[in-house]
Formats: structure tokens, sequence, C-alpha cells
């Protein structure tokens, strides 16, 4: 049984939370069923969360002549109609590996012959009635009451044809070997996205259950791929991205944004602030140039709520690919939340939500930890 995480009680009592397996692959995608926001939105889209319509468990090809005797786990549509077909499995060796991703690509291939779009709505209609919900009303909920059903299914059809489709391989382990096939397949298969979802769970001695998701697989080259090309190019500024943050996130995480910031200002010129372009990157990141090398990157604050830095970036040169020093970053960051992996260079991209900053301590101790790291990469 893997380490564990904690979580503070009203009375301050302090409760371990250990990491334990599921009991079997229909609890997790039970879980999925009630709970879709398991597949966290915000993960996969920074600039507008993905939410999620159940259109079956348990979809099977339509057509009864086919020689295809399976069926997927789950159909999903995200609010900008893009059908997602998430595959479950409890554990994923070498040989079980190598068979879902066949399949889930065969899925991709061919989803519209299996899942016309006609299909896809009777599919939905059977879910509402066997849940006992309107189909009507549960459409409304998803996309609100003035939305065009018509024009939503239209365009579901509009991706199928054009092979806009998105494959989620859920497991509550995603191995190295699994994690680098779906970066390659997501940086190669366009316009289908490829992701993997890690769903670990924690229970405590007296019953407690906490679910921590994961998404695996968008690579910074697979997400400029995969951007729309009509998405609005924007260079954010100061006041742009404070005024935005605050209208998506609340005035709370702008001001924990805030002070991050201002802390990098005051930092000036041994730290340079760089801003992003577009809605999906919008964001600053704080920089430490180094002559005659790249960039050291110390991290991103983006219009998400997160504080997000690169494994690969701190563990790819000196002074943290060397063991000890590696150790050291390790133990400061996990501090502050951010949890690097065990061996430096590893692709991996730990985050922090900045509404977990609220505390005053928090947010200092954040700060004194990348005083820190400066004065570390200095020394070279």
């Amino acid at each position: 049984m893997a380490g564990g995480i904690y979580l503070i009680q009203d009375d301050d009592r302090l409760v371990e939370m250990m990491e334990q397996p599921y009991d079997s692959e229909d609890q997790l995608q039970d879980l999925l069923v009630t709970y879709p926001n398991l597949i966290p939105g915000d993960q996969i889209d920074r600039a507008t969360a993905q939410r999620w319509l159940l259109i079956s468990r348990e979809a099977a090809p339509s057509d009864e002549e086919t020689a295809v005797q399976w069926s997927l786990d789950h159909l999903f549509l995200d609010q900008n109609a893009v059908p997602t077909l998430v595959d479950v499995r409890r554990t994923l060796n070498a040989e079980l590996r190598q068979k879902v991703l066949g399949q889930s690509i065969d899925y991709a291939a061919n989803a519209l012959f299996y899942w016309p779009v006609d299909s896809i709505i009777a599919l939905f209609e059977a879910n509402c009635r066997d849940r006992g919900r309107d189909p009507e009303q549960i459409f409304e909920e998803f996309l609100g009451a003035d939305a065009n059903e018509d024009r939503f299914w239209q365009k579901v059809k509009t991706n199928l044809q054009a092979g806009k489709v998105r494959l989620v391989f859920v497991a509550d382990e995603i191995s190295a070997e699994m994690r680098r096939v779906v970066e390659f397949l997501n940086e190669q298969m366009d316009p289908v996205e490829v992701l993997a979802l890690e769903i670990k769970q924690y229970v405590s001695e007296d019953g407690l259950r906490t679910l921590v998701p994961r998404v695996i697989g968008q690579t910074a080259e697979a997400q400029q791929k995969k951007s729309s090309a009509t998405r609005e190019r924007r260079r954010w500024d100061e006041s742009s991205f404070f005024a935005e943050i605050k209208a998506r996130r609340g005035a709370d995480e702008a001001q924990m944004a805030k002070a991050i910031y201002l802390w990098a200002k005051s930092q000036e010129p041994e730290v340079q602030i760089h801003w992003g372009t577009g809605d999906a990157y919008g964001g600053f990141a704080a920089q430490l140039p180094q002559r005659g090398r790249k960039p050291y990157q110390l991290f991103t604050v983006d219009i998400a709520g997160r504080m997000e830095i690169s494994a690969d970036n701190y563990g790819s040169g000196p002074p943290f690919n060397a063991e000890e020093n590696w150790l050291e970053l390790r133990s400061k960051l996990s501090s502050i939340g951010l949890s690097l992996p065990i061996e430096p260079g590893e692709r991996r991209s730990p985050s922090l939500a900045l509404f977990t900053l609220q505390d005053e301590s928090a947010l200092k101790q954040v700060m004194q930890t990348f005083d820190w790291v400066i004065e570390q990469i200095k020394t070279l």
C-alpha cells in the first residue's frame, strides 16, 4: 500500500488517508457515471473547463451486423459537442495496454460508422429513461435553457465527420510506459485528442474516501497543435490578466496571483516576467535568464488559478540534476504542495491551486522557497 494524504477535520484532527486500490473496474466505472466531473475538465482545457454529458455506459456499435464484439465503457459529449470515448481499467499491464490502445484507436477511426448521430441521440435518451430522467431537462441543465438542441446535435455530427474525438484511458495508476505512449499519440493524432486519466483512491480508517484525478498526456506540443485555428490570439498583460482571473476565479484567487506577480517583479532584473498569448495559455511565466544557456523558468501562473512548474526544466541541467540537489529541491517544493518525481528530468508538470494559498503564511512560504531556488541557481 502506497503513501497517503492528510485531511484536517473541523476539530483540527489530522486524518491520514491511505492509497487503496479499487475493488473492481465496475466500481471505478460506477464512479464516473455518478460523478462525471472526475474527468477534470479544467485540466483538459484551462481556458474553459470541459463539462460532460453522459450519453451511455457500455455503448456498443449500432450496426448489429458488424463483426465487432465489444462495447465502449463510457461515451460522453463535452459542451463543444466533442465525443469523448472513455475506457476504464483498474490496472494496465503491457499486454492489456496494447489491447486497449488498439481497440480505442479502432473506436476513434470508426466512430462515425459505429455511432452515427441518430444512434448517439437514441443512446442518450435510453440512458435518461434508465435513470428516470427527462432527456430535455438533462440537456437544459447541461447547456442552459437557451441552448439550441438541434444545432448541438448537428455539431456532434460535424465533429464525428471531421474525426474530432477525444480518447480517455482511465486507471487507478498510469505507468510511465503508458504515459509515453499517450503523449506520443496525442502529439501525432490530429485532430484526435488522446489522454490518460489517473484516479487514485485514498481511504481513512473510519471510512472517509478521497478521489484524486490527474490528466496525463497533454504535452505543450500537443496542446499547440490542437488549439483551434480560429481561437482568438491575445497577448496578456498585467491589467488584462488580473481583470480576467478575477472575473473567472474570484477576488481571492486574483489576490493570490497578484501577490506572486509582485514578488516576481520585486526580483527584477534577475527575474523576468513573460506574458502568454491566447486563452489556452493565459498567464505569466517567471524566468531567470542564464548567460549562454536556456533561461530557467521558475514557474507559471495561469488563468485557471494555478501555479505550475516543469520538472523536466528543473532536472535537465545544473544545479538540480545532481542527486543531492534534486532531493533538496524535492523536499523544498513538496513543503509548498508541488510534488516533483523521484528522478530528475522526468516530464511532469506539478501544479498548485492558488486558493490553497489564502493563508498568508502559506503564500510567504512559497515566495521564500523560490527565493531559495534563485540563490541555488545563482551559484552556477
